[in-house]
Order: C-alpha cells, then structure tokens, then sequence
C-alpha cells in the first residue's frame, strides 16, 4: 500500500505532544501550537485513519503479582520462518514478534506471571510448533529503562 499522506511538522508536533500524554485534548494541543482545535482534530483524524498513530491501553507491569520480561530466541527451520512467528504471534503472553537476521530467526517478547509461566510458553508452546528446532529463553533480571511509549509496534493494515 503506498500511502499519498505525508506528515508534516505540524503532524510531527501533534504526534509528539500525544505520545507524552494520549489524553491531552484537541483545545490543549492547539492551544500549545498554536492552532484551531478544529485544525487539531482533523489532523489527529487523518493521522488515525492513515495508521500513523493508534491509541491503545498499555498494561502497567508493575500490577502483575511476579511480572518477568522474557525474550524468547526461536531457530526454525528456513521455509516455515513466517508461519511460526504467525502462530507465536497467537499466544496470548507473547506481546511482540520479530524476524531476525542473525543469531535467531525469531525473537518473541512478552510479559510473564513469573518463571514456570515463561517455561510454559517456551518449552510446551512454541517449541511444539511444527517448524522449530530450538527455542533459547533469555530472562530480564532488572530492568533500567523500559519506555513503553516504543513497544507498541504495529504494522500497517493490522
């Protein structure tokens, strides 16, 4: 899909004043910039509809009774790469999926309710899939910075 809307700064300024706050209004942001509200929420319109943003809720982890940051290396085998990071993308821990060139040919990102929980999914889930010959789990142990902001990865279309 080749898309004809471009952004501009005022695009860029409107993006970067609702990552920091999603909730911020229309008035508030005009307000800032400079702009009629209207103005404003037209452009948080169009950058809606063209997938240049999307509000979300994102999960604070901290409410989670053990929560444990998992990354999850998977080796498949070369011709059913796409098909295993579809189906990890089905498992209900597992928040992000990405095909690698390197070490991994899939890594899987997700949040756990504590050791047995990643285990699970690792060893009884995706290392079952048809496909994959390895599955390698690296545990965060602390974490010092974690922006949630960047996590949320979407392709277009979805």
């Amino acid at each position: 899909m080749i898309r004809d809307y471009k952004i501009d700064e005022l695009d860029s300024q409107i993006i970067e004043m609702l990552s920091g706050d999603a909730r911020l209004s229309n008035r508030k942001i005009a307000t800032e910039l400079g702009f009629t509200e209207g103005t404003i929420r037209s452009r948080v319109k169009r950058l809606e509809e063209e997938n240049f943003i999307r509000f979300t809720a994102i999960t604070n982890v901290a409410h989670l009774d053990r929560p444990q940051l998992a990354f999850i290396g998977i080796h498949a085998e070369q011709e059913h790469i796409r098909k295993v990071a579809e189906q990890v993308g089905g498992i209900r821990e597992i928040n992000a999926v990405i095909i690698l060139l390197g070490r991994f040919d899939i890594l899987a990102i997700g949040h756990f309710e504590g050791l047995s929980e990643v285990h699970r999914v690792a060893s009884n889930q995706i290392l079952d899939l048809g496909g994959v010959r390895h599955v390698e789990t690296t545990v965060a142990v602390d974490t010092i910075k974690y922006n949630n902001r960047l996590a949320k990865i979407v392709v277009a279309g979805t």
